[in-house]
């Protein structure tokens, strides 16, 4: 009687089947690489909120071909009833639940990744402490760049358990911070306006978003910072040396201190 069912749900297939089927998967794995190729081409050649755009779209192509091929590969192997995909559907969901728990799990994650998007493509995000550029992201793990050029792997599964810090979110828009400690004694008035006119006169700036200079007094100095945001999210390093560079040459013609913090114990922080 196991043989009749199995008989009932399993189509016998031929050589016009599995040729059909080889079709399906080479024309899918093509779409796919042509979209992971062209789409990132196309993407480096504009700015700001299309360039994310595009980028982004490339997961969620990827996911659709993927489901397209299995559901027009399923059909070709089994008879195509409600009757027969559900207990096997859901046999083969607990056998690859148990064999494959982790890797199930972070594959689920993709898919909510693509649907949520904690992070796309061109986002600068931190995960578990790692800093990156999103470059890739796969079914099973999401690739990102750090700064020092270093590819880390990251899966999905970390959605799960860890925050998700995205700098940028999908837009143009990417807050840096140059940090300056100077000696308590001078004018703060002069220093403040002196790092908002570097901030103003870099060619890195993103003159539509705002510039601001926090200061806040600490018992070793104070601590001066300059918030401003770039023309695009990867020139954040080139912005920030730029504004730390000029901030400190100016600062020295002013014969502002900067501030000497001791060395403390191990395990304790400056704030």
């Amino acid at each position: 009687m196991g043989n009749d069912k199995l008989s009932d749900i399993f189509i016998k297939p031929d050589f016009e089947t599995f040729l059909e089927v080889s079709l399906i998967i080479f024309g899918a794995l093509l779409l796919i690489q042509a979209i992971q190729r062209l789409f990132p081409w196309v993407a480096n050649r504009l700015h700001g909120s299309p360039r994310l755009f595009i980028l982004a779209m490339i997961p969620l192509l990827r996911l659709i071909l993927i489901f397209t091929a299995l559901i027009l590969i399923i059909p070709r192997f089994i008879e195509p009833s409600l009757q027969n995909l559900i207990p096997l559907l859901g046999t083969l969901g607990i056998a690859l639940g148990f064999a494959f728990k982790d890797y199930v799990s972070s594959l689920i994650a993709g898919v909510v990744a693509v649907g949520e998007r904690p992070y796309r493509n061109g986002d600068w995000i931190t995960i578990n402490g790692i800093y990156g550029e999103v470059k890739h992201i796969g079914m099973r793990a999401v690739q990102i760049v750090t700064p020092d050029d270093t590819a880390a792997y990251i899966p999905h599964i970390k959605l799960w358990t860890e925050p998700i810090l995205n700098a940028n979110n999908g837009t143009p828009a990417l807050q840096c911070v140059a940090n300056f400690y100077l000696h308590p004694n001078h004018d703060a008035a002069l220093v403040k306006q002196l790092l908002h006119d570097v901030a103003l006169t870099s060619p890195y700036l993103n003159f539509e978003k705002p510039v601001a200079v926090v200061v806040q007094d600490q018992p070793w100095g104070t601590h001066y910072r300059i918030r401003a945001y770039p023309i695009e999210p990867y020139q954040q390093f080139r912005f920030i040396s730029d504004m730390t560079v000029r901030a400190k040459a100016g600062l020295k013609n002013l014969g502002i201190i900067f501030a000497v913090v001791p060395a403390l114990p191990k395990n304790k922080d400056i704030y």
